[in-house]
């Protein structure tokens, strides 16, 4: 998945400026990421937000054994893999509203890995994993039992947004899962993304020649058009231009650094939780 914001919605972050500055390296801009992506992840859906940014996603690249297919019919959210917004938000292609579950195993254990998109109310997000403990949340949350992962986390979201000073560290400590995701709130212009306590579904972030800022569970996607401007995003913690920032809602009162990569590694810098013997990712080469 990937997700690509203006400096409108996004204040860049200053450590992955300071990362690139180190070593400078060749970047692209975000109209070019966009582009790679689609035609690289092919068959892929890409949403325009008007100027503020781009929200796309592929099923593509996933060698899973066995898919199972899953499908929303709520009436009040708009889950099909392409959405409309008063002409706002652009399709790259129109499919029908279904949710593809795609399953791997190995000799110890069995990961779910899911990727989906859905919007509500003038709500964006991309999702990618599975939560251990969507039944019981989804009944927290006042949702059917068809609702699936990335449909709670908007619900969850909304009751953030709307019962402020509602803490966001208690929002994400609740969900247990492996998991990444990305939400965009056009009504506010608030940008939410977050990635579980483990990392378990990668997610990295990085800044585009022109200024955006990128979201990307491909490494190497980002590479190419955000140079060394570029870092794991930091696991059990949390992204938002409206709560202050890069926070961990792990550890709440812990501050978030960046701890620069040698010059041999991909990423320019490694976030860390101060007070964590543990870097949030281990290096790149």
């Amino acid at each position: 998945m990937l997700a690509v914001f203006s400096g409108e919605v996004v204040e860049v972050p200053t450590e992955l400026v300071a990362a690139g500055s180190r070593t400078p390296s060749p970047k692209t801009k975000a109209s070019e990421l966009v582009s790679r992506f689609l035609g690289t992840s092919e068959p892929a859906v890409c949403m325009q937000l008007g100027d503020l940014g781009h929200l796309a996603y592929s099923h593509a690249n996933q060698a899973l054994l066995r898919p199972r297919y899953e499908e929303s019919r709520s009436p009040s959210v708009d889950c099909h893999h392409g959405y409309d917004l008063r002409g706002l938000c652009q399709c790259a292609m129109n499919m029908h509203s279904t949710f593809q579950r795609l399953l791997t195993s190995d000799k110890i254990t069995k990961i779910v890995l899911v990727r989906s998109f859905a919007a509500k109310d003038d709500i964006f997000c991309l999702f990618e994993g599975v939560l251990d403990n969507l039944g019981r949340l989804s009944q927290q949350y006042g949702l059917s039992k068809g609702a699936n992962e990335v449909v709670l986390v908007i619900e969850a979201y909304k009751t953030l947004r709307d019962r402020a000073p509602y803490p966001a560290s208690f929002m994400l400590s609740q969900l247990t899962g492996s998991y990444a995701f990305v939400l965009f709130d056009k009504a506010t212009n608030s940008l939410l993304v977050a990635s579980d306590p483990e990392g378990k579904v990668p997610l990295f972030w990085g800044i585009t020649a022109d200024g955006s800022v990128a979201f990307c569970d491909d490494i190497d996607m980002l590479k190419g058009s955000c140079g060394k401007s570029l870092a794991p995003f930091p696991q059990g913690c949390f992204y938002s231009n409206a709560l202050g920032g890069l926070k961990s809602y792990e550890n709440p009162k812990n501050k978030v650094t960046a701890v620069p990569a040698n010059e041999e590694e991909i990423c320019g810098a490694t976030f860390k939780v101060e007070g964590s013997t543990v870097l949030t990712a281990p290096p790149l080469h």
